[in-house]
C-alpha cells in the first residue's frame, strides 16, 4: 500500500467524515494491492469504525487501568492479604 493511499484513508477517519468515508469504501474497486486487504478489513469493521468517527467515547482509559491491574499481578504475586493488594490498586489510580 502506498503511503498516499494510507495517508488518504486515514484523513477520512481522523476527520470524522463518515459520509466520504463510506462513499470511499464501497465503490472501491480492487486492483491487486495491499490496499485491497485494508478496504476489506474496514468493510468487515464499517459499523465500529463509523461509530469511533460518530462518538466521542474511547475504552482506552479503562484499558490502560485493566493493564495496569493485570502488571500488578504479576510483579506483586503473594500478598498475605486481599485487602493490601486492594490498597495497591487505589494507590495506582489515586
Amino acid at each position: 500500500m502506498d503511503k498516499a493511499s494510507t495517508i488518504y484513508l486515514l484523513t477520512f477517519i481522523r476527520n470524522r467524515d463518515r459520509a466520504t468515508l463510506q462513499q470511499l469504501v464501497m465503490n472501491y474497486r480492487p486492483n491487486g494491492t495491499e490496499m485491497d486487504t485494508v478496504i476489506r478489513t474496514i468493510q468487515k469493521n464499517y459499523l465500529g469504525i463509523r461509530n469511533a468517527c460518530l462518538y466521542d467515547y474511547s475504552n482506552g482509559p479503562l484499558e490502560g487501568i485493566n493493564r495496569k491491574i493485570k502488571e500488578l499481578k504479576r510483579s506483586c504475586s503473594g500478598f498475605s492479604n486481599l485487602r493490601h493488594f486492594f490498597i495497591r490498586i487505589k494507590l495506582i489510580h489515586a
